[in-house]
């Protein structure tokens, strides 16, 4: 008689090949239940009535209804998102490259440098709120050095409230992109930069042919996350400016606790997801390491 197929197949093997699968469940139960739950109520609350018919109302008061500060909110979000992001990054870089040298001092800058990560939006909003008031520390400081004669005014002028949420997020918020790009830069073997200095390679050749390179997956999570967040932006905006300069974060909450409209703050959020997820797609095809896509 022929054994049948799999018979002597050790127990403890069958149930290796279903190890995978079982420490995949954690996270397929986050995604269900903290995502994707979510993303289907959202869905529903945006169009469809208490009835569970199908409406455009929320998408007819977005786009045509005189209260709706829709067009402008999406303006100043992508418009934040494109002045934010590539200044921070390039601060980010520049502090990532210069704390990978040794000097005295290196640890309590660095400390210093990923401080503001310690604090909510909310306070950093109300820290430069009062920094930058017509007598804060900012209007002082540059009236006692002379470079100023009168106080200048921040608040209350759409440009200057914009340069305001500008100076107050890349203060609070660099050092998400600086811990990443940085922590890419540590993982490079030192290995490279000697083959590179035994073959005369110059810092600028160095930079463009070794560093930069490995740090394009570094630098894609942190151009992701960063953008992510940039298009949540909300308590700066909310505490600085307030509606002068509208974003779509705070619309949604503004449509959710003022308006008492669920439906227009879920179509809202529905708008920041498919911003986030159409700009992270970008990153993702054009900022892939060269070794990454050939299989290395």
């Amino acid at each position: 008689m022929t054994a049948k197929s799999g018979e002597n197949i050790p127990l403890s093997i069958k149930i290796s090949n279903y190890i995978p699968y079982l420490l995949l469940l954690p996270t397929l139960a986050y995604m269900l239940f903290f995502i994707g739950y979510p993303l289907v109520e959202g869905v529903a609350l945006a169009f469809f009535d208490e009835q569970g018919h199908f409406t455009w109302a929320n998408v007819n008061y977005l786009l045509y209804d005189p209260g709706s500060l829709f067009w402008d909110a999406l303006k100043y979000t992508i418009l934040l998102a494109a002045v934010i992001i590539p200044i921070q990054v390039s601060v980010a870089f520049g502090l990532a490259l210069l704390f990978n040298a040794k000097f005295p001092g290196k640890n309590l800058a660095l400390y210093t440098v990923i401080l503001p990560l310690t604090i909510s939006d909310v306070a950093a909003g109300l820290i430069w709120y009062v920094m930058l008031g017509q007598y804060g520390f900012f209007n002082k400081l540059l009236m006692d050095l002379g470079i100023i004669s009168h106080p200048i005014i921040f608040f209350g002028i759409k440009n200057m409230e914009f340069l305001a949420i500008v100076m107050t997020e890349v203060w609070r918020a660099t050092a998400i992109v600086f811990v990443i790009i940085f922590a890419g830069l540590q993982m490079i073997s030192h290995e490279y930069y000697e083959a590179a200095e035994v073959f005369g390679a110059t810092t600028w050749q160095r930079f463009r042919y070794i560093i930069f390179p490995l740090l394009l997956p570094s630098l894609q999570a942190a151009l992701i996350i960063r953008t992510l967040f940039a298009f949540q932006i909300f308590g700066v905006v909310w505490t600085l400016a307030g509606r002068d300069i509208p974003v779509l974060a705070g619309e949604a909450y503004y449509a959710q606790t003022t308006l008492l409209r669920p439906g227009v703050a879920a179509l809202y959020a529905l708008i920041i997801a498919a911003l986030s997820v159409s700009v992270g797609a970008i990153y993702i095809k054009f900022f892939k390491a060269k070794y990454l896509e050939a299989g290395m």
